[in-house]
């Protein structure tokens, strides 16, 4: 007999003044449990009530109706919808593999990358935000195995700010410096911009990252899909400097991508598992940008399910540049399921080994 959708549940965990992870779990007829994760710092109330309005649909449905669910929903742009639907899917395939007893990476097809490349977020620890506070946190990361960092240094700028961000700009190439400093030459620092920048302090930025030997630019303009004119516009400049530029991490639908992929304004594409759809959606999003010859690197700074969720689907695809991994925010992350994710040694991950996800609250 086929099991079916017994019971939905939602649960929050708050990690820091800036995080709360949030979980939701689907257990089945005969008791097994899968689990996705939603987190949208902010949001947690919204999802919550989404949540229990899509356990009165899902249950007593197969678990198929999961994926027609994402199917439907699959074009929507409204972010906290999707968060929950994504949670759903990822926890889709959670039972789906302890169910057949697999790791969800066995049921993609196997691991083509049985090692992950991971850099650290360093933003989120950084409470200090002095040029000291951003070095503190390189050296600490540094220290714990990295050779690939990623801050946001650019506290208080956004585009329309005026001549007053001349010196919020300068105090974030400041602290781009310093970290690059620490870093040395072994080891390779990321800039998120966080869409803060105009075109032309995108352009003096891209010039200093050459300069300066930045593994990538990450979404210095804010990101358009029906207008990716500006972001073009840097393009002739990255590429004679060979700089290279991120994006996405906020793409809720495959059509987003698409457009920016089209576009050709990005050389790596940031899907997120908790927002683009989850594991299937990332799966297709690989194929797309491996066609296309964009490199992939899903955008991961949040809890540890997603992290382990997202590592599934880094082992099978051949167009996978590097991972991202939230450093050291709290000890929750480790500590939430003991075990359950992978450590990181010398910047690498091997994959969770156990069934499904290899997560369980």
């Amino acid at each position: 007999m086929t099991s079916t959708i017994s019971r939905i549940t939602p649960t929050v965990t708050r990690v820091s003044d800036k995080t709360n992870w949030t979980f939701i779990e689907v257990e089945t007829s005969d008791g097994v449990r899968g689990v996705g994760e939603a987190t949208l710092y902010g949001q947690e109330e919204a999802m919550g009530a989404l949540t229990r309005g899509v356990e009165g649909d899902l249950k007593g449905q197969p678990l198929s109706a999961i994926e027609a669910l994402a199917e439907t929903t699959s074009a929507s742009t409204d972010q906290t919808q999707r968060a929950v639907i994504s949670a759903l899917e990822q926890a889709s395939w959670d039972i789906r593999g302890k169910q057949e007893g697999k790791p969800v990476h066995e049921l993609l097809g196997g691991a083509l990358n049985k090692q992950i490349p991971i850099y650290a977020n360093i933003n989120r620890r950084t409470v200090d935000r002095s040029l000291a506070g951003f070095e503190a946190s390189a050296r600490d990361a540094i220290d714990a195995g990295f050779n690939k960092l990623k801050i946001a240094p650019f506290d208080g700028l956004y585009p329309d700010i005026g001549r007053e961000g001349d010196a919020l700009f300068s105090a974030g190439i400041d602290r781009i410096a310093a970290t690059c400093e620490v870093a040395g030459p072994n080891v390779q620092v990321l800039v998120d911009c966080h869409w803060r920048l105009t075109v032309s302090r995108s352009e003096d930025l891209i010039r200093q990252a050459a300069e300066m030997g930045l593994y990538w630019v990450e979404c210095p303009l804010p990101e358009d899909p029906d207008d990716c004119v500006d972001l073009a516009r840097l393009r002739p400049l990255k590429d004679s400097l060979g700089v290279r530029m991120a994006g996405t991490e906020k793409g809720t639908n495959f059509n987003y991508f698409e457009k920016f992929i089209a576009a050709e304004v990005y050389d790596v594409i940031m899907p997120d598992v908790k927002y683009a759809g989850g594991i299937g959606a990332l799966m297709r999003l690989a194929k797309l940008a491996h066609e296309r010859g964009i490199d992939y690197s899903p955008h991961n700074p949040a809890g540890p399910l997603c992290h382990n969720a997202t590592l599934h689907v880094a082992a099978v695809i051949p167009n996978l540049l590097v991972l991202e991994h939230q450093f050291d925010e709290s000890p929750m992350f480790k500590d939430l399921c003991p075990g359950a994710v992978p450590k990181i040694e010398n910047g690498l991950s091997p994959l969770p080994m156990g069934p499904g996800i290899g997560f369980s609250l």
